[in-house]
């Protein structure tokens, strides 16, 4: 019982062993999941809390999870579905291929103008709506050209379950769940490495304690006698501050991002980072798994690092402008200040702040936050390329 589960799980790199099955095995039989009636949640916790003993593993854990179940991520419909007025499951299931405008047609689709209108509206639908819809342009459903529901087409609205398609709604209804990028991800080259050794000021500091080989044979020379001379060790003094971008449309990009990040945490000693989703607000998070529960004040940040901490966004920067510009734009929250804003106090209080865009550059253009990003870290945006990260360093190891 559960072999699949165990190659599967060593086939993404989780060290698992046959005690861990045997604990797993022991667990079901005292009855702490009821193996005939369980849901994928209680199953997935369980899974873990048996079979994963480091948490360094548990995005190997989530991935292999996602192959075996084939959809482990799904897990909190319950959830949706209860903050929805008790909208019956049935009613997000698609039974229709899904809705696919031209840009003309999606140009002609009403847009309410603001984020306020926007969720009036919803919660209009929601005390209104009485059946399931589908192929429709007003109700929560499936399949249509409402701004309300799944897998339809329309350039706002609040996607309610199923998946990111066109990544054009501005509130997402669901807890995701997102990975924490993995730090032992092997790099094919150490070309990335090399483009972020750019952003190097070594400097001898602390005790000495490393010895120094020249000087000690020049004095040995000198007194005949052997005469051990010591140093400090030589270190790199630049300090780095990571701010990654996570879930959503950066998921396509994860392998990308955990390659720059296993560089980073190799090439700079006085590195930290910290994760957001889609734009910076009034907190960010170090554990994708307790994001919820453990979150950390952006003014934090800016009163424990200093100015001297070099700033490296990395993220797409493609969202709804609601989310750079308005309160409450959040699609996960409502958010008493608009992401503008908590990037300005980055900019102002830090000496070099940058921005790594996974996005292709020949796409920026077509983005309207991207530009105005951009715009607003005076063109310090750069592709997440070899070229465009000594672009960046070179940037940033100035002044």
């Amino acid at each position: 019982m559960f072999l699949k589960l165990f190659y599967t799980l060593r086939t993404y790199g989780v060290p698992v062993t046959t005690r861990e099955l045997l604990d797993l095995h022991s667990a079901l039989d005292k009855g702490l999941v009821n193996s005939l009636n369980y849901s994928r949640d209680e199953m997935y916790r369980l899974l873990k809390l048996c079979m994963v003993k480091d948490e360094r593993h548990f995005d190997k854990f989530d991935r292999a999870m996602a192959d075996y179940f084939d959809g482990v991520d799904t897990l909190d419909m319950d959830e949706l579905l209860s903050k929805l007025s008790n909208i019956p499951k049935e009613w997000l299931e698609l039974k229709l291929d899904p809705k696919n405008l031209t840009e003309e047609q999606r140009r002609l689709l009403k847009k309410y103008g603001s984020l306020e209108e926007l969720m009036k509206a919803l919660e209009e639908r929601l005390k209104e709506q009485k059946e399931r819809h589908q192929g429709g342009s007003k109700w929560v459903g499936t399949g249509g050209t409402s701004p309300f529901g799944a897998y339809g087409d329309h350039p706002e609205g609040v996607r309610v379950g199923g998946e990111s398609r066109k990544r054009s709604a501005v509130k997402v209804w669901e807890q995701r769940k997102y990975r924490n990028l993995d730090d032992d991800s092997q790099l094919g080259t150490r070309q990335l490495q090399m483009a972020l050794r750019n952003l190097r000021q070594f400097a001898r500091t602390g005790s000495a304690d490393e010895l120094d080989i020249h000087e000690t044979i020049r004095k040995t020379a000198e007194k005949g006698l052997l005469d051990i001379r010591m140093q400090p060790e030589r270190r790199n003094r630049v300090k780095v501050l990571m701010l990654f971008d996570i879930g959503g449309s950066m998921d396509v990009h994860v392998e990308g991002l955990e390659r720059l990040f296993t560089a980073a945490k190799n090439e700079f000693k006085t590195l930290e980072f910290y994760y957001f989703h889609n734009c910076l607000y009034d907190f960010v998070w170090k554990d994708n798994n307790r994001r919820h529960s453990e979150r950390i004040s952006t003014y934090e940040l800016l009163n424990k690092y200093g100015r001297e901490y070099r700033v490296i966004f990395v993220g797409d920067a493609s969202m709804s402008p609601y989310e750079l510009f308005s309160v409450g734009g959040s699609v996960e929250y409502m958010n008493s200040e608009a992401g503008i804003v908590w990037l300005k106090r980055i900019l102002s209080h830090f000496d070099k702040v940058a921005w790594l865009n996974p996005e292709h550059q020949d796409y920026w253009m077509y983005t309207q936050t991207i530009v105005e990003i951009n715009k607003l870290f005076e063109n310090n945006m750069y592709p997440m390329t070899l070229h465009g990260i000594e672009d960046m360093t070179d940037y940033m190891a100035r002044g």
